[in-house]
């Protein structure tokens, strides 16, 4: 049953002009969900199969939220392209989306990548360290961005193409200068 079932849902698929990714992910879908409710025919489940196989992935297998998502697209369009039948309203719970921590450097490792460098390369790097700059702030300085008498740094066009003004190590002051000389 499922088989012939799943070859129609292909055909549908490329008939619409999906790419064979999306063909792919909503068959995974649709038989995982189907296999999920002891293979019962989708046109013999409703809104409680489905809300509880999405809650399921949430609760109990952890997915992410994109993983989440996917699973609900191939869903809705087994029931609202293929079935021709409109899922109403679904009050499963959403996967959480995970938040990472960003990776900070301690003063050790800092000074250990800094005793590897020199010139041009140690000056950048200090920068984006010292500052806080991302990398394409840093590449567009110019030399009069940089205020050596207030000890400031002007970057022009950053995130969000807003120009700010933020510190400059004295150190860094005499890094600059030193390179600038030689």
């Amino acid at each position: 049953m499922a088989s012939k079932f799943l070859e129609e849902i292909r055909r549908h698929i490329r008939m619409r002009g999906y790419s064979l990714k999306t063909e792919k992910v909503y068959l995974y879908w649709i038989k995982y969900f189907i296999r999920f409710n002891k293979l019962k025919h989708p046109k013999d489940m409703k809104e409680n199969e489905v809300t509880a196989f999405l809650s399921y992935l949430a609760n109990e297998q952890y997915v992410a939220i994109n993983t989440q998502k996917a699973a609900i697209n191939a869903i809705v369009y087994l029931y609202k392209q293929f079935l021709q039948t409109p899922l109403g309203d679904l009050g499963f719970t959403y996967a959480k989306k995970t938040r990472k921590l960003p990776n900070v450097l301690t003063a050790n490792e800092v000074q250990l990548i800094l005793s590897h460098l020199s010139g041009v390369n140690h000056t950048i790097f200090s920068l984006l360290y010292g500052s806080g700059l991302r990398v394409n702030e840093c590449l567009r300085l110019r030399v009069q961005d940089l205020g050596f008498t207030n000890l400031s740094l002007t970057v022009r066009d950053g995130k969000g193409k807003k120009d700010l003004v933020t510190l400059l190590s004295p150190t860094l002051i005499c890094t600059t200068l030193h390179h600038e000389r030689h």
